[in-house]
């Protein structure tokens, strides 16, 4: 299969829609597999008065490299820390005042983020089949999450920032 058509068909199958994986990143990605021995070339082809086309097949070790991803994909818990966190955890003392502003900001962009992606999936849950149908629902169900916890964090709002102001005793760690 050449680039053009792998992009084509990753278009057709909304890979897009539950992977951050770009569907013009593939011409890359399949060089840089290409190299890694996990792809080969396979010939090359060229329809009627367009360009000639490099074709590639996966190896027998890109075969194992991709049944240990889809595996590990399916298996193993990989759960990354967000970086508004490390950014709730290190207030600026000079924009405090700002915090209940920005987390309101930020859950208005989160319900629309939300409501944008319930739309498209409703607009694709009849084309694809139960796995990618599970996965879109999966990413709904994230979203609800952090819409839920950016309302919980609100109501807090005033209270994180007078503890900034204010910070209240706090236990010792032992040594």
């Amino acid at each position: 299969m050449h680039g053009h058509r792998l992009r084509l068909t990753a278009e057709h199958n909304r890979v897009h829609l539950w992977t951050d994986i770009t569907v013009g990143a593939v011409y890359g990605a399949m060089k840089r597999l290409a190299a890694e021995g996990l792809l080969r070339e396979a010939g090359r082809e060229r329809e009627g008065n367009r360009p000639t086309r490099q074709l590639y097949e996966i190896t027998d070790e890109g075969r194992l490299a991709l049944a240990a991803f889809q595996h590990a994909g399916l298996s193993e818990v990989v759960f990354k820390f967000d970086p508004f966190d490390l950014a709730l955890t290190r207030l600026d003392p000079e924009t405090l005042d700002t915090v209940p502003s920005v987390l309101v900001t930020r859950l208005e962009d989160m319900q629309k983020l939300l409501a944008q992606s319930k739309r498209i999936n409703a607009d694709v849950r009849d084309h694809v089949g139960l796995g990618k149908q599970w996965a879109l629902t999966h990413f709904e169900y994230r979203l609800e999450a952090e819409v839920a916890y950016l309302i919980d964090l609100l109501a807090a709002a005033e209270d994180i920032v007078s503890d900034e102001r204010n910070p209240r005793p706090r236990k010792e760690t032992a040594a």
